[in-house]
């Protein structure tokens, strides 16, 4: 899983992605409403590309149309369900019963209420797991490059599908594995400079004139704390904190960035497996489909929290975000991602848990380079097409053009195909809110292979403990699409998969400053409202969700 956090703006060489003007800087994004509901924007009016998710519902009620729920399957890293913001839109099995510690509904999995947990077992859960080359290395070196070389060069020969996957592996092992240990020491070492930005910042707060005003330090640690401070006072997260509150704010990002880069040195270890003792069950068998539990949060649900929330979160308290199907959507947790790389068979299993317990739209907001298991996968996808289920899949986060680095799993078998082996799986880049830049410099990107843009830069959501904040990602965009289609869904049951995709295609709000035309097939972001009008004018078949005008009361009256 491609985590991104706010403390990757430094090892992109301190970027200016959240790069905002003196006014908006001087608002705590923690009170900025506008910034934290920037994504629902009507760009007609506001000039803003977010995706007119409330003229979306007003435009379907406008028809007569009565919404029925949609169950959208998380599959992540799991997801606090009893969040205030997402306890009223969790999905309930409503043929188990809770805690009887029996599979009543007879699908295999005990007291799945929530969903269902594929990366845990008897003795706990997974955390931290390997990355997918970290496997393949681990797999097939002593195959390929063992001590005998001329087994080695008959294996090659032999097997030159996984050869070729092996050699792949290898390079981007080789590569990977010195960035995290990079990526920990600079985080390491940004820590350990705190005390200087706010000694540099003498009370004051951070703003950009306050920092400007600081005399360029003679002493190197002083100059490199300095820069650190230019660009973080551009960042919603620290804009206009006191020096204290900036302290505290800086000492927390950076913990969690160590803590996520810390478990490289497991990610990376190809002796490590923990799948055996914690899981417990024959992972080469990949017809293999019940084990697991029923923890649907895990250790780490940050991610998944948050996927969710961009989905169905509910306004609660003080908080305003909300999901865009925040009306019409159930969640469903299939917990799925470790920190670490997802595992193929997992994928397929959650998959078809997912779609043989009604859920109608599944969000994937994860990916890797390499796939041994592709073809389960794929099989997957295929039978999630069978019964009429939409996957959304995040395109990937590494800058990339998709079609020169596959992001799996991928709905194209081969790069040279002209079109995907399936219909039903769409796939979305990230946007952000400013038209200058609106492909979000991390997004990966391609004409063909990626569908459509979405908001996915500066995104406030829920997270675990009952919190909100800021995220930033392909992770954090695909959901957007995914409610999206959840609202379609709703309120025209009859669409197709192939059906929304063509109408969130065909609707965006395109944009060619930058090349962003070129970056998708839609070349645009989506628009909520505008794909419910060309659904309904196109695809909807007047039978199903029509309110029509009660006729008992009219009865009664005779």
């Amino acid at each position: 899983m491609k985590k991104i956090v706010l403390a990757a703006v430094f090892l992109a060489g301190f970027s200016s992605t959240y790069a905002q003007d003196a006014k908006a800087a001087a608002l705590d994004p923690k009170e900025d409403k506008d910034l934290m509901t920037w994504y629902h924007k009507d760009f007609a009016t506001s000039k803003v590309y977010g995706v007119n998710t409330a003229n979306a519902y007003q435009y379907l009620e406008s028809k007569g149309l009565k919404p029925k729920t949609v169950v959208v399957g998380v599959l992540d890293s799991g997801v606090q369900v009893d969040h205030p913001g997402l306890v009223k839109n969790m999905w309930s099995n409503p043929n188990e019963v809770p805690g009887n510690g029996k599979d009543d509904d007879g699908n295999g999995y005990i007291d799945d209420i929530h969903g269902w947990n594929f990366i845990g077992g008897k003795n706990g859960d997974i955390d931290v797991d390997n990355m997918e080359v970290t496997r393949v290395v681990a797999k097939y070196k002593p195959i390929f490059e063992g001590d005998d070389s001329t087994k080695n060069k008959a294996n090659q020969a032999k097997m030159p599908e996984e050869f070729a996957m092996y050699m792949k592996s290898k390079e981007i092992y080789s590569k990977k594995s010195v960035e995290a240990k990079q990526g920990f020491q600079t985080y390491t070492m940004i820590t350990e400079l705190i005390p200087n930005m706010v000694k540099l910042l003498g009370g004051k707060s951070v703003t950009p004139e306050n920092i400007a005003a600081i005399k360029t330090p003679t002493d190197q640690k002083d100059a490199i704390a300095l820069n650190i401070l230019t660009q973080v006072s551009r960042s919603p997260e620290f804009a206009g904190k006191s020096s204290s509150d900036f302290e505290k704010a800086m000492r927390a990002q950076m913990k969690e960035a160590i803590d996520e880069t810390g478990p490289s040195s497991k990610q990376y270890d190809i002796t490590y497996d923990p799948r055996k003792e914690i899981v417990g069950d024959n992972y080469d068998d990949y017809s293999e489909k019940n084990y697991g539990n029923n923890h649907y949060e895990g250790p780490d649900a940050m991610h998944g929290t948050h996927v969710a929330g961009i989905i169905a979160g509910a306004p609660q308290g003080k908080e305003i975000q909300y999901g865009v199907a925040s009306k019409v959507a159930k969640i469903m947790s299939v917990r799925t991602v470790p920190n670490g790389d997802e595992r193929d068979k997992d994928v397929a299993n959650a998959i078809k848990y997912a779609v043989d317990n009604g859920a109608k739209v599944l969000n994937m907001s994860f990916g890797k380079p390499v796939s041994p298991g592709k073809n389960v996968v794929w099989d997957a996808f295929k039978y999630a097409e069978d019964k009429g289920v939409l996957l959304v899949k995040a395109a990937g986060n590494e800058n990339e053009d998709v079609a020169e680095h596959l992001a799996y799993p991928t709905n194209f078998k081969n790069i040279s195909d002209a079109a995907p082996f399936v219909n039903n799986v769409l796939v979305v880049g990230a946007s952000t809110n400013k038209n200058d830049a609106l492909r979000a410099g991390f997004s990966n990107y391609n004409k063909k292979m990626v569908n459509v843009f979405a908001p996915g830069d500066q995104i406030y959501s829920t997270v675990p403990k009952n919190e909100y904040r800021y995220l930033q990602g392909t992770s954090m965009a695909s959901p957007v699409v995914a409610g999206a289609a959840a609202v379609l869904l709703a309120y025209m049951p009859n669409l197709k998969p192939a059906q929304i995709i063509e109408a969130l295609v065909k609707t965006s709000n395109a944009s060619t400053e930058n090349e962003f035309g070129e970056k998708s097939q839609a070349g645009g972001v989506i628009d909520v409202r505008k794909a419910a009008e060309y659904a309904f004018t196109n695809f909807y078949d007047g039978k199903t969700t029509k309110v029509k005008k009660s006729t008992k009361t009219k009865k009664a009256k005779k």
